[in-house]
């Protein structure tokens, strides 16, 4: 009884964000997040009506809708760079490429040698598919976050409640998987406290992005666009003397 409480509090509040965001200006600035919530807001109901109307096909919806709550995650972290620096266009296009090379090379790992069938592929590797992007999802948030305080960026109050509570998930993320190997007694309680985490998520997301805030202005953030173009600036004179030295060598 608890349980189904939980979760039909969860489906209301992301039906509330759903409604604030979607007519107004909020999903134009976060398109991606919000598809990210209506896709999972859709993704409960069918899974619900499977389990119990064919729970035969029950196990093959939950992995292929598992691995697409994956990949539309991995996008939101795009999503929050890309609000986050887009008064920063330097520094914003070399963290999109590192994200890329990243991202892309943790589902190039788990891709490699599929064997045993699609579904089997996916019952077998989407726990360490998703433990490494929840890794590199926390990895990458708390690099923007550091950026932030460091440059004395602000966030803005819509911002921040997405990046926190999207934290927050994987934080907890992190935790299930990490103890889904060493379960013990955890086993009994932790049904409950993922829920909850889950709803203290929703509850953030709901009151950060209410409505539209504007982003305060930060002069002091100019510096962080600065210190990447002496960044560029120096690899670029660091690979010159090192292609410089090379074609000396291939002369000797």
């Amino acid at each position: 009884m608890l349980t189904m409480t939980i979760w039909w509090l969860a489906i209301l509040l992301e039906a509330l964000l759903l409604v604030r965001g979607l007519p107004g200006k909020l999903v134009r600035q976060f398109p991606i997040f919000y598809s990210y919530i209506l896709f999972v807001f859709v993704e409960e109901f069918l899974r619900f009506s499977v389990y119990r109307w064919f729970s035969s096909h029950y196990s093959q919806v939950y992995w292929i809708t598992q691995f697409l709550s994956l990949v539309i995650g991995s996008a939101v972290i795009f999503e929050i760079y890309r609000v986050g620096l887009r008064s920063f266009p330097g520094t914003a296009r070399m963290a999109r490429y590192l994200l890329l090379i990243v991202f892309g090379a943790v589902f190039a790992k788990a891709l490699a040698n599929p064997s045993g069938g699609l579904f089997w592929w996916f019952a077998k590797r989407s726990l360490v598919l998703e433990r490494n992007l929840r890794i590199v999802q926390a990895l990458a948030i708390l690099t923007l976050v550091s950026l932030f305080l460091w440059y004395a960026i602000p966030f803005g109050r819509n911002l921040k409640g997405i990046v926190f509570g999207y934290g927050l998930f994987i934080a907890m993320s992190i935790v299930q998987l990490t103890l889904s190997y060493t379960w013990g007694d955890i086993r009994l309680f932790w049904p409950y406290v993922q829920p909850v985490s889950y709803l203290l998520v929703l509850g953030l997301w709901a009151s950060a992005l209410w409505s539209v805030q504007p982003v305060p202005e930060g002069k002091p953030a100019m510096q962080l666009e600065d210190d990447y173009e002496v960044l560029v600036a120096s690899t670029r004179s660091q690979l010159r003397r090192t292609f410089a030295r090379l074609g000396w060598a291939v002369r000797q």
